[in-house]
């Protein structure tokens, strides 16, 4: 069996939602920024020898959408070079990091590319959770939106479901496990 290794890793400056000096950048140009200066950490690789390039994108739509992956790919140099994306929302990077490492040791390949993008300050131009929501979890809802206007005690775990629509930048919470109702 191979042994999986990271050799290279890079990470873009964190801006501000919505103001920051990134939000000007599409997440593919980020994207492909990111994996430019990876590869150029490790000068000797021939980039055709990358099997595949898995991308971890937290919100898959807008101007994250298609297949940001191969996108990616092809901005980065690397025409040839397969890409992924994958969406586990804030684990969408970690998810990657897991394929690659299970890909190398199940010999599927030795060279991967696992990366991931965020870019909320571009969620103007298409956001994947919008439309019509559950209405099993409107209790939950309304449970985060008073929790978002502040003067709460400390956090417990509530009866009934959890907020399934809940924004990312309020999910960094304690997790607890409910049980589902019975319909």
């Amino acid at each position: 069996m191979s042994e999986a290794v990271i050799v290279a890793a890079a990470r873009s400056p964190i801006g501000r939602a919505t103001k920051g000096s990134l939000v000007e950048c599409r997440p593919d140009d980020l994207t492909a920024t990111i994996v430019r200066a990876i590869l150029a950490k490790v000068p000797q690789l021939d980039p055709d020898a990358i099997e595949d390039l898995l991308l971890g994108c937290g919100e898959p739509a807008g101007e994250s959408g298609f297949n940001l992956a191969h996108v990616v790919a092809i901005l980065a140099g690397m025409p040839e070079v397969p890409g992924v994306t994958v969406n586990r929302y804030c684990s969408s990077s970690l998810q990657t990091i897991r394929m690659a490492f299970h890909a190398i040791n199940a010999g599927e390949g030795d060279i991967f590319v696992a990366a991931g993008v965020e870019t909320i300050s571009r969620f103007i131009y298409g956001m994947a959770d919008t439309g019509p929501h559950n209405p099993r979890f409107a209790c939950a809802e309304e449970r985060t939106t008073q929790r978002a206007k502040g003067g709460v005690s400390t956090w417990e775990a509530p009866a009934g479901l959890p907020d399934i629509y809940i924004a990312m930048g309020q999910l960094a919470r304690p997790q607890r496990t409910f049980a589902l109702p019975s319909m």
